[in-house]
């Protein structure tokens, strides 16, 4: 597919306005889904299954969709077939009632939406190395649009009835389609050259990719009590609804910092190193959570998302851009999806039992996770260092 006009815009202001779109959407949707499923009078016990969905569908979804993208070099083209779907999904969803009408149309979508964010980093980094562009510089513009989200869905949450929620929705998966159109086609990969033997092991063959997985994985699954609990603990604790909001903004935009800085960042951080320090951030970040800290501690505590998320994030995102077979950078994306939704799916689960029987003290086991995520990138790390036999 080409794009019926051609914008004048170099690459990155391109996938800048990507990556907007791609967390416009979950900044609008991870709060606000859940009230507008409520205003359409669908009971707890089916909100908790239809949040679920996503999780399911991208084992399902994001598998076929990768290897499909690495076999035909049409990355570009399926997260606009992908894209499309997903706003025809997402008005299906709205024009739905009833809870399983909505379990079914909302199933549906989640098969689509669900592969277009490891498409998008498949694309991504195949594009900015080809360029010598860092990843960050560009992938900040997400994380900022998240808060834009937020914000923006909060104040219309104010204006007009929950029922008309998921047409702010609909709207940003709209702008995702939108921006994978405006996308340059990537240049082809290299051909074969003759004589050499083809590809037979995938990234999973590799000790140092699946141990990249297992940390990038559980370190990012040690927020699940942060993310399901904090502003509940943050409430009991007296904290207003504008300092509590302020508290997830101080975290996302330490994390941009980072993104931001990446390009400057020393040679010695490399993706396992990154990794690393993901997990020390999050053991130091939940074990001080777990203490109940006076809020004047909470802003430094959440300073560190910028390490125990961000650092995390590029380790493992730069790890597959470097490491990952030739012809199957969207297969290694698809499992780092894959094995990243799962773990968050489980440490979800646990977290909502934890939090009920501990409280606070559900950190401890989330930093107990960390550090099991930044010995598994410690293993990584020795494997990639060891000379070859």
């Amino acid at each position: 597919m080409r794009p019926i006009f051609q914008l004048s815009w170099d690459f990155r202001p391109r996938l800048a306005a990507l990556y907007a779109a791609l967390f416009m959407l979950p900044g609008i949707q991870m709060p606000f889904f859940p009230v507008w499923l409520k205003a359409k009078d669908v009971d707890a016990q089916w909100i908790g299954i239809v949040l679920a969905v996503p999780m399911v569908a991208r084992v399902l979804a994001i598998p076929v969709v990768a290897r499909e993208a690495d076999r035909r070099e049409a990355v570009r083209d399926l997260m606009i077939i992908a894209s499309l779907a997903s706003v025809a999904g997402y008005t299906l969803v709205g024009l739905s009632t009833g809870a399983i009408a909505i379990l079914t149309t909302y199933t549906l979508t989640a098969l689509f939406s669900t592969p277009l964010m490891p498409l998008a980093e498949t694309y991504a980094l195949k594009g900015l190395l080809a360029r010598g562009r860092a990843y960050g510089s560009v992938r900040l513009w997400g994380s900022f649009a998240f808060i834009v989200g937020n914000f923006t869905a909060g104040f219309a949450a104010d204006q007009i009835p929950a029922r008309h929620l998921i047409w702010l929705m609909v709207a940003a998966s709209a702008l995702v389609a939108l921006a994978t159109w405006g996308l340059a086609p990537l240049a082809a990969s290299s051909p074969q050259k003759k004589g050499q033997a083809p590809l037979r092991r995938g990234p999973l063959w590799d000790r140092a990719f699946v141990a990249v997985l297992a940390g990038a994985s559980l370190i990012q699954a040690s927020h699940a009590v942060f993310y399901g609990f904090s502003a509940v603990q943050w409430q009991g604790a007296g904290l207003d609804g504008t300092f509590i909001a302020a508290l997830w903004a101080l975290g996302v935009t330490a994390e941009i910092v980072l993104f931001a800085a990446q390009a400057r960042l020393p040679p010695f951080l490399t993706p396992t190193v990154m990794l690393m320090i993901g997990a020390s951030a999050g053991t130091v970040r939940w074990l001080g959570m777990a203490l109940d800290p006076p809020a004047l501690v909470l802003p430094w505590l959440q300073m560190l998302h910028a390490l125990s998320f961000g650092a995390t994030h590029l380790g493992a995102l730069m790890f597959l851009a470097h490491h990952a077979p030739a012809g199957l950078a969207a297969t290694a994306q698809g499992y780092l999806a894959i094995t990243a939704g799962l773990a968050m799916a489980a440490a979800m689960g646990v977290s909502g039992v934890l939090y009920d029987d501990f409280g606070s003290g559900a950190y401890l086991a989330m930093a107990l996770a960390a550090i099991a995520g930044g010995a598994c990138g410690f293993i990584a790390h020795r494997i990639r260092r060891k000379p070859p036999h």
